[in-house]
């Protein structure tokens, strides 16, 4: 089971550098256009997903009143920046983790105050498909917004690369 949520951290933060990658060569403006989707802009999109990964990192620290980032009040790049190193500290603590870590049960109240307990692993196979289909709109995102040249981010693509 480790090896798998190893690969699925990796993959979140090759994923997410992608992308982040043609967004922050964007005019500005176009980092903030309204483009109809769950949340209006590549820059709203990019804020709940660090958002998401903050949270649920948070939660697993057992922090009882977890604490919502000021995405609205951020730059662009300072949001990419941002959910680049939330990526990348769940990737360093997958890697360190054991298989009693992933299996672990751990109680936390979601945003209505309910609570759950549920194991680590499955909060992980959440957060990074829950990734997965927020880059899904970015790339769609994008693609209203004209970008022609937008890399793949597909699990099997990473993959490949790392043979």
């Amino acid at each position: 089971m480790k090896e798998i949520f190893n690969q699925y951290a990796a993959y979140n933060v090759w994923a997410n550098q992608r992308l982040v990658d043609v967004i922050l060569s964007l005019p500005p403006e176009l980092q903030v256009q309204e483009v109809f989707s769950s949340f209006n802009s590549l820059h709203l999109t990019l804020s709940h997903m660090w958002y998401a990964e903050s949270i649920w990192w948070q939660r697993l620290k057992l922090v009882e009143n977890p604490q919502k980032i000021a995405v609205d009040v951020l730059e662009v790049e300072a949001t990419c920046n941002g959910l680049l190193k939330q990526s990348r500290q769940w990737e360093e603590w997958v890697n360190k983790s054991t298989e009693a870590a992933l299996a672990h049960e751990f109680v936390y109240r979601n945003s209505k105050k309910e609570q759950f307990k549920q194991p680590v692993s499955q909060v992980l196979l959440h957060m990074f498909n829950h990734a997965t289909y927020h880059r899904g709109q970015l790339v769609t995102m994008l693609r209203n917004l004209g970008v022609e040249k937008i890399p793949s981010t597909d699990f099997i693509e990473f993959s490949r690369r790392k043979k």
